[in-house]
């Protein structure tokens, strides 16, 4: 059936192997591992690295295909999430020429997913934008599919703060948008790694995503969020979005999580779901970030074998 795991992201000074060695301990069969380049992050939850693609010769190959069987964990896929459509041409290069490098490891790992966002000018149209994706993108997936990987593309907006408005800096927030995306990229092994709690915010409905789009879906993220109803009605939906909303861990929220894992089984979904923790109220020490992921766990395992 559904397979649990978590995004290794909420464990950033871990190595690969004690992120490994916490989900063989605790009952995960999977991780996504971050590939981000090894520097300065960006942002939270960014900048991190727990496969490195620029040094993954044939040994490292071995010793995380080895390190991963002995612990019974597999790789759900690996996770890079820049902005590919930086208006920066030089940024833009090197976040594709990266997402290649991932692209490529993942098929050296024999990992089938590779998760990412699409980018956005957020100072342009969603047509503009669309132009320059139609321009920049089905190269990438076309390398993807000659490798066999699917590329899951995360649903977020990526608006949080005034850097990323009006737009936000990921153009794959909607059906809408998504249906046009597809329509110009119609290669099957192009999808979502879909994260219900980003509809929420949005006002959207979380669930009907999975029946309209079930071929499209290569990955699940489980994240959470809170509405704060008094606050909206304060600063409206056109405030950014952290005015009014907080991501909170799964159960923390508005997410109809039984209506959305009936929803997973009726349409035969059966990849992994990860839990994605950006619940600021469990990031105050390292015995709250593992409490968040197996609090995560706990309420995930009515619905999920463990």
């Amino acid at each position: 059936m559904l397979d649990l795991g978590f995004v290794s992201a909420i464990l950033a000074e871990k190595s690969f192997e004690e992120v490994v060695d916490f989900a063989s301990a605790n009952k995960f069969k999977c991780v996504e591992m971050m590939c981000w380049p090894k520097g300065k992050a960006e942002r939270r939850y960014a900048g991190i690295t727990h496969v490195d693609v620029d040094e993954l010769d044939e040994r490292t190959v071995e010793h995380i295909t080895n390190y991963l069987r002995q612990n019974n964990v597999y790789i759900s896929g690996l996770g890079y999430y820049p902005n590919p459509l930086d208006p920066n041409e030089k940024l833009s290069k090197v976040y594709f020429d990266h997402i290649i490098k991932v692209i490529d490891a993942a098929a050296q790992l024999n990992v089938s997913v590779v998760n990412t966002f699409i980018g956005r000018d957020p100072s342009r149209s969603i047509d503009d934008n669309l132009k320059v994706f139609a321009d920049k993108w089905p190269g990438i997936i076309e390398h993807a599919e000659a490798a066999g990987i699917n590329i899951g593309i995360e649903n977020c907006p990526m608006f949080f703060t005034n850097d990323e408005w009006p737009g936000g800096k990921n153009l794959a927030t909607t059906p809408a948008i998504w249906d046009r995306m597809f329509e110009i990229i119609p290669n099957k092994n192009f999808g979502l790694n879909y994260d219900p709690s980003h509809m929420i915010w949005q006002h959207m409905d979380e669930i009907k995503p999975i029946y309209n789009y079930s071929e499209r879906l290569h990955h699940i993220h489980l994240k959470d969020v809170k509405i704060n109803k008094d606050k909206l009605d304060r600063v409206g939906i056109m405030a950014n979005p952290l005015e009014y909303h907080t991501p909170k861990l799964p159960g923390y929220g508005d997410v109809r999580w039984g209506d959305f894992f009936s929803a997973l089984t009726e349409v035969g979904y059966r990849g992994p779901t990860c839990i994605e923790v950006e619940d600021r109220a469990f990031e105050n020490s390292e015995e709250d970030i593992k409490t968040s992921i197996l609090t995560g766990r706990n309420f995930l395992s009515q619905f999920l074998v463990l």
